[in-house]
């Protein structure tokens, strides 16, 4: 099989493309054929060695893939060759078979494409999670939503609009903001042109905003802090400006909010049977087409270090999923 190697830390660049044996199943695991594979921004932490997991090398990147169970393993049941599922393995997506444990596959419905399963859990599972459980937004109030043209930020607009909200994205260029708006988003602001502040002032009549979505982090935080609704929620989604936020902690006291973090890959382990059961919903919106996973490019597996080049460079437009030979091959044929 063919897969995505990093035999030594180092950006996307230093990756390669290698002929290796496939994978046995261990006892307990299930070895899946992958069709698509999501591409995440942990994906370009872990290859430089700084993200909070750090597998041997050499080893595939790749934290999600959607594809059919290939072997089955010894003790395993519940599984048989052939179906449709998406793995959450943590890393070695990026090849055309990997070898996870049965406990991290959930079956798809037939309605559910493979290429938007292979999203559906990093970028909508984490988006889900952050709203619905540990914002509980509601229908009619005000959700802010940074670094909106990205995968998480598409994901907080479509979900968001879906759960009732007014949604207002920002990003940092007008073609973002375009998608941003194709999305379904009521108002944008760009953060390059225009005072972060000033423009949620203005937006909000200066009530503010009652939930903020924050996957970048930096200076951004405590504009977003200083723009808070009295009882609003600030979800911490991660940093991809680089940069942790220390912003004043009276202004959570004056503002009467709360700060949140968002931690979905301990929820997930914590937590197996309400995450399971988020993604049973999210997947029911999509066979319904209630939601239609916002991805803008589908990439062969060899370009994985030029899908991964534009996410660190925050270049990538909503999600981006990796398609293998055989995932081409099986789409072909439906």
């Amino acid at each position: 099989m063919q897969a995505v190697l990093c035999r030594h830390h180092g950006p996307p660049e230093s990756l390669e493309l290698v002929d290796c044996p496939s994978p046995m199943p261990a006892a307990g695991e299930v070895v899946v054929e992958v069709h698509a594979a999501g591409v995440n921004f942990p994906d370009t932490l872990i290859i430089e060695n700084r993200y909070q997991f750090k597998p041997a090398l050499p080893f595939s990147p790749g934290s999600e893939v959607a594809g059919s169970v290939a072997h089955i393993g010894p003790g395993v049941t519940g599984f048989a060759p052939g179906e449709r599922v998406l793995a959450l393995c943590g890393w070695g997506g990026y090849a055309e078979e990997v070898a996870v444990k049965a406990s991290a596959l959930v079956r798809l419905p037939d309605d559910v494409p493979m290429d938007a399963a292979a999203v559906l859990a990093a970028t909508y599972g984490t988006t889900w999670y952050a709203l619905k459980d540990r914002a509980a937004l509601q229908p009619g109030e005000t959700l802010l939503v940074l670094g909106a043209a990205g995968g998480t930020g598409a994901a907080a607009i479509q979900l968001g609009k879906l759960m009732g909200a007014r949604v207002i994205a920002c990003a940092s260029s007008p073609g973002k903001l375009a998608l941003c708006k194709q999305l379904g988003a009521d108002e944008v602001v760009d953060y390059q042109a225009q005072d972060l502040r000033q423009a949620l002032k203005e937006l909000t009549n200066g009530r503010g905003v009652d939930v903020a979505y924050d996957p970048v982090g930096g200076s951004l935080t405590e504009a977003t802090l200083r723009s808070m609704a009295w009882g609003g929620r600030l979800l911490v989604i991660g940093f991809a400006s680089g940069t942790i936020a220390q912003p004043p902690l009276n202004l959570a006291l004056l503002k009467g909010c709360n700060i949140l973090g968002v931690f979905y890959g301990a929820f997930m382990e914590r937590e197996p049977q309400r995450h399971a059961a988020l993604l049973q919903e999210l997947m029911a919106w999509v066979g319904q087409g209630r939601l239609r996973p916002a991805i803008t490019e589908r990439l062969p597996l060899a370009q994985a270090a030029i899908a991964l080049r534009r996410l660190a460079d925050r270049q990538a437009l909503g999600k981006t999923v990796l398609i293998t030979e055989r995932g081409r091959v099986a789409a072909q044929r439906t």
